[in-house]
């Protein structure tokens, strides 16, 4: 019992510094996941028993060998991600100065493009988000229609000349 709530506090620590915003925190996550990943299938195999040579001993006392398996392909998976996150967050401090995931500006636009124009006390033009700003593709994105050009070579060449 002891050994399971050990498994639900790593997992729980693991899974609460996946969600920050520092790529060092997502990195010790991701190392407290794996290591209750691989005490959770150590748990799974039972308990210690003989080697699994067959003829070394009777079948009742061989271990299962596939719980070991799986906690040493754990283990390179989690060395991977590691040295992933490791180069990604060395990367980002020297172009950035910090690790820290920013939004992205597109994700907001798009989120204020589908918000509601005015909802329970705010006013509709209070965003900072300008609606005459330059988009390109917004009518198509928006369902807008979209003004036909006159085209000078051949249809559908998609070159406008008066606009």
């Amino acid at each position: 019992m002891s050994m399971a709530v050990v498994v639900a506090v790593l997992y729980g620590v693991g899974f609460y510094l996946l969600l920050q915003r520092s790529l060092m925190r997502v990195l010790i996550g991701i190392v407290v996941l794996g290591h209750g990943a691989n005490l959770l299938l150590q748990l799974a195999g039972g308990p210690p028993a003989r080697a699994p040579i067959l003829g070394s001993a009777p079948d009742e006392q061989i271990a299962d060998p596939l719980p070991q398996a799986l906690a040493l392909t754990a283990i390179v998976i989690t060395f991977a991600l590691t040295t992933y996150l490791l180069a990604l967050g060395y990367r980002s401090w020297v172009l950035v100065g910090h690790d820290e995931v920013q939004d992205d500006i597109e994700d907001r636009r798009i989120a204020h493009r589908r918000a509601p124009e005015a909802s329970m006390g705010e006013e509709a033009g209070s965003d900072d988000m300008s609606e005459d700003e330059d988009d390109p593709g917004s009518a198509a994105a928006s369902g807008d229609p979209v003004e036909p050009s006159v085209t000078s070579g051949p249809a559908g060449s998609g070159r406008g000349v008066g606009r």
